[in-house]
């Protein structure tokens, strides 16, 4: 009930602050008010909305009835480490005060130091109000390499957000210091093979046998591995299994876009591909030897998927220049990849997809948003945009998934001030691990 009634107070709050035209519609913002009242409402969710217990973000939050899904006390690691990175947004923003967001932080962290770890890596989800580990697979119910990647470069992100502040913050930092140094990548090699897996079960083992490959949403699991202090992988272990010496490059046209990178198991994939790794890892000007602009090539990722939506070939009810945006969320039925080619478009939009590629497109996203803004409360809610609606099928569920909210106030302040990037980045850390996999910032 707590919660419940948090939402109802909050949304009539939200109702009285937003003004209206004469015709009920919302009035119009200026770009930088609209991207403002964007990342304070999609901020609460990861706020107001968060488990009480461990400070981290539910998995989902469901308002309209689809109690059997709403998993209250189900937190998620990736989506949580996003969430974290959108808490410090809110409060270099004022939205909280320092000291209300230091000791969110504070209870993150002790959270963090005693819920179930394997081998230093977190699970894909915990029980909130125990910490312990919740399957999410049967044999998913150990370590998540790549999840437990996601929340690291948040954890490092605050750390130098923190690390030069007073006592109680700089004590913070110590504390997340130790556990990415805790975190054993080594392990993940399974026997000091030349690539990373995703997964280990400590009832299983590797039986999910899943090495990672790229390209995908993964490389930021791969420069935090070599970036470690304690349990750095060789570069080997990058260059053989990442990049699968050099098979990575595969130079390609998709919506007469240009493509480099070989997309796994597509041409051109989902559009978090080009978000979940770049949330702290900046892309302007990053190059390696297997693409020489990673900013470039994932501003062309989603021109692909802006540009399929147009041509829309398979004739959905208000796609366009306006309404843009394929990526992972729910889905008509279920929950779905939806990615840029018929067999994946299942005409559903995902508001993350377009939202949170601001950075690389921002005239084009921000048409998106305020298209969106624009369509009020059927698709705008609380906790910001409902994760993905269908025109075509008039389906409009009120329903949040926290791994597709936190990547849109992140990238919006990324787009704003970089904060995000500055600090990820400032990490010495990150640098060597950068350096150490050949990487190059052009200035």
């Amino acid at each position: 009930m707590k919660i419940k009634f948090s939402l109802i107070l909050f949304s009539l709050l939200l109702g009285f602050a937003q003004c209206k035209s004469p015709a009920g519609k919302p009035a119009q913002l200026s770009d930088d008010q609209l991207m403002d009242t964007v990342q304070r409402r999609t901020f609460n969710y990861f706020w107001e909305g968060a488990e009480p217990n461990s400070g981290l973000a539910r998995e989902r939050i469901h308002l309209d009835g689809a109690y059997e899904l709403n998993d209250q006390n189900v937190i998620t690691s990736g989506g949580s480490g996003f969430g974290i990175m959108a808490i410090l947004t809110g409060i270099d923003r004022g939205y909280v005060t320092r000291e209300e967001g230091l000791a969110r932080m504070e209870k993150i962290v002790s959270f963090l130091e005693t819920a179930d770890r394997f081998h230093g890596a977190y699970p894909h989800w915990w029980y909130g109000d125990t910490g312990k580990v919740k399957p999410f697979g049967q044999k998913d119910n150990g370590g998540d390499l790549v999840e437990t990647a996601f929340i690291m470069q948040a954890l490092l992100t605050v750390h130098q957000y923190y690390v030069d502040g007073n006592e109680q913050e700089k004590a913070l930092a110590a504390r997340i210091d130790k556990l990415w140094r805790e975190v054993d990548w080594n392990y993940y090699r399974q026997g000091d093979q030349n690539v990373l897996y995703w997964h280990w079960s400590p009832e299983y083992g590797w039986a999910m046998n899943f090495p990672v490959h790229g390209y995908n949403e993964c490389l930021i699991m791969y420069i935090l591995a070599a970036a470690s202090p304690t349990y750095g992988v060789p570069a080997a272990v990058y260059h053989d299994g990442w990049a699968q010496n050099g098979a990575i490059v595969e130079p390609h046209l998709v919506e007469g876009i240009k493509l480099n990178l070989r997309y796994q198991g597509t041409e051109a994939g989902p559009l978090f591909w080009a978000q979940y790794s770049f949330l702290g890892l900046n892309p302007t000007g990053l190059k390696d030897e297997y693409c020489s602009d990673y900013f470039n090539e994932m501003r062309n990722l989603t021109l692909v998927n802006r540009a399929y939506c147009i041509r829309n070939p398979k004739h959905y009810k208000g796609f366009g220049p306006d309404c843009w945006g394929l990526t992972a969320s729910y889905s008509v039925n279920g929950y779905a990849a939806h990615a840029p080619n018929e067999r994946e478009d299942l005409g559903v939009i995902s508001p993350t997809a377009a939202l949170s590629s601001i950075v690389y497109t921002p005239e084009e996203s921000l048409q998106v948003m305020r298209h969106l803004y624009n369509m009020g409360d059927k698709v705008f809610g609380p906790y910001g945009f409902y994760d993905a609606f269908s025109e075509t099928a008039n389906w409009y569920p009120k329903r949040y998934l926290a791994i597709d909210q936190g990547p849109i106030v992140v990238m919006i302040e990324n787009y704003r001030t970089g904060l995000l990037w500055k600090l990820f980045m400032s990490h010495p850390d990150v640098q060597e691990g950068l350096k150490k996999l050949g990487f190059a910032e052009s200035k």
